[in-house]
């Protein structure tokens, strides 16, 4: 005769919460955004008011047409000055990187992390239907690595 266990039946172990791992789940999707015809000083200004490191650039359907940054605003205002050039003529369709990649929001956001590692980008826009939908930034990669670390990583 074999050992009895009168413990009864052992509960079913709990299955740990789904975390999502999509970049539609991280990335950003109130973002600032500006206009092929805006001045590169008022860029400057906005950029600093909200504190971000560059935007995209969208027409009036907000279909997306590039993306300007700090970087891409400093080499005209250095151009400007070296040859001597006035400031009031200097537009964002100059100046913005017109050729973008993108991230499909569907991606996983540990792919999407491999991708920022290789083209050493700090932003992908996620386009849908040709609509501007969000932007993820190398931040959304991070605080989604620390939120699927307590689920999926030990340490």
């Amino acid at each position: 005769m074999g050992i009895k266990s009168f413990m009864g039946k052992r509960a079913e172990p709990e299955k740990p919460a789904e975390v999502p791992m999509l970049v539609r789940d991280y990335m950003t999707e109130k973002l600032i955004t500006f206009r092929e015809n805006e001045n590169i000083m008022d860029v400057v200004e906005k950029l600093i008011k909200h504190g971000i490191s560059g935007g995209c650039v969208v027409n009036d359907r907000n279909e997306l047409l590039g993306i300007i940054s700090e970087g891409d605003c400093m080499k005209q205002i250095s151009d400007s000055r070296y040859y001597n050039m006035p400031m009031t003529d200097l537009t964002v369709g100059k100046r913005m990187i017109s050729n973008v990649e993108t991230i499909d929001g569907n991606m996983n956001v540990l792919d999407a992390a491999k991708i920022f590692i290789e083209k050493r980008f700090r932003r992908f826009p996620i386009v849908e239907n040709n609509q501007l939908v969000g932007q993820i930034s190398q931040r959304d990669v991070l605080k989604a690595a620390l939120r699927l670390k307590s689920h999926t990583w030990s340490y």
